[in-house]
């Protein structure tokens, strides 16, 4: 039997392709179909969920982003400069297959999907970046262009003592020596994750680089998606605001989303060793899996992500079609 690919209605279907979402260990919050509609709000594209089904069965999910301009048409997963984690294809209900029912089962869905977007998008340029979806030969075998891209991720396992215990000597020492009377980690509310990206972006802009994500953007993600799936893990002192990080959490991990950048005040305090140490020891008390520090290849930063031990793990980045579209739509994007 073939697997019939279908667009689901991110209004009327939301319930449905959530519970998909839930059910399936390669997805994200981001691709919640609330996260789905604010992301196309934000970069001005237009969304569509892609599902695969066998019989009645569902066996993935696609989300892609229609990007048109002018004669520019493009199909993104994510959308261009959403500043979201990976997105791309996720599979339900394969674990229990013997290898060779699998292969062919991840072959349909992913061909039923790219058919679907050839015929119903007919893009000029096509951008898929993807995590925890491992079989990526449909995309080769259909012309399309992998390329590898790493991140770091902690594994939040053992005791708060083991956990701490694997960081470099200066992230324990950071932790160890911070005076307690000098600062408080909080979770913090729709206020700080405004303070946490607008902090991200004078950062940004200080060093000349552009910064497309809006405060709007990441507090309605923060107000609509389910409680404790955008996490703004604050640092303050006598009341002042330091600095934030601002996690996203699915089920076994947490995202290291936005901020966590070099702080403005001069103090004392290893302000973002004590955010990141906060993050993981609560995820590590809710059960929480994995780490991801989102991101491994800018040598300035792998220096300071790497003090927690974390391992290397790959993400992919899939390509077709035109070269320079993308850098045309950054222009765009930095116009708007």
């Amino acid at each position: 039997m073939s697997v019939d690919v279908r667009e689901l209605d991110l209004e009327t279907d939301a319930d449905e392709w959530n519970r998909y979402v839930e059910r399936s260990r390669g997805t994200n919050p981001f691709y919640r179909a609330e996260a789905l509609a604010l992301q196309a709000e934000e970069t001005n594209t237009t969304a569509h969920a892609l599902a695969g089904f066998k019989g009645q069965e569902a066996v993935g999910l696609f989300p892609v982003f229609a990007y048109r301009k002018g004669p520019i048409r493009g199909a993104f997963s994510p959308p261009p400069y959403a500043w979201t984690c990976y997105l791309g294809p996720a599979l339900l209900n394969v674990d229990k297959l013997k290898q060779r029912k699998a292969d062919r089962r991840t072959r349909r869905f992913v061909e039923g999907c790219l058919e679907w977007i050839d015929e119903e998008l007919s893009p000029m340029y096509s951008k898929f970046v993807v995590a925890e979806f491992e079989d990526l030969r449909p995309f080769t075998w259909n012309d399309y262009d992998v390329e590898p891209g790493y991140t770091y991720v902690v594994d939040l396992d053992g005791s708060e003592d083991d956990l701490l215990g694997r960081f470099s000597s200066d992230a324990r020492s950071n932790v160890r020596n911070a005076p307690e009377d000098d600062y408080v980690v909080t979770e913090g509310d729709g206020d700080d994750v405004e303070r946490i990206v607008e902090q991200v972006r004078t950062r940004y802009e200080n060093q000349n680089r552009p910064f497309h994500l809006s405060a709007w953007f990441a507090r309605s993600l923060y107000e609509r998606l389910p409680e404790g799936t955008i996490r703004p893990y604050v640092c303050r002192s006598d009341g002042e605001f330091l600095g934030g990080i601002l996690v996203a959490e699915s089920e076994t991990t947490r995202y290291r989303w936005q901020g966590g950048v070099k702080p403005d005040v001069d103090v004392d305090l290893s302000i973002n060793d004590l955010l990141d140490w906060y993050v993981m020891r609560d995820g590590l008390r809710d059960g929480i899996d994995r780490y991801d520090l989102v991101g491994a290849g800018v040598p300035s930063i792998n220096r300071y992500k790497a003090k927690f031990n974390p391992r290397l793990e790959p993400h992919y980045t899939i390509t077709a079609g035109a070269f320079g579209i993308d850098l045309l739509i950054d222009r765009y994007q930095k116009i708007r």
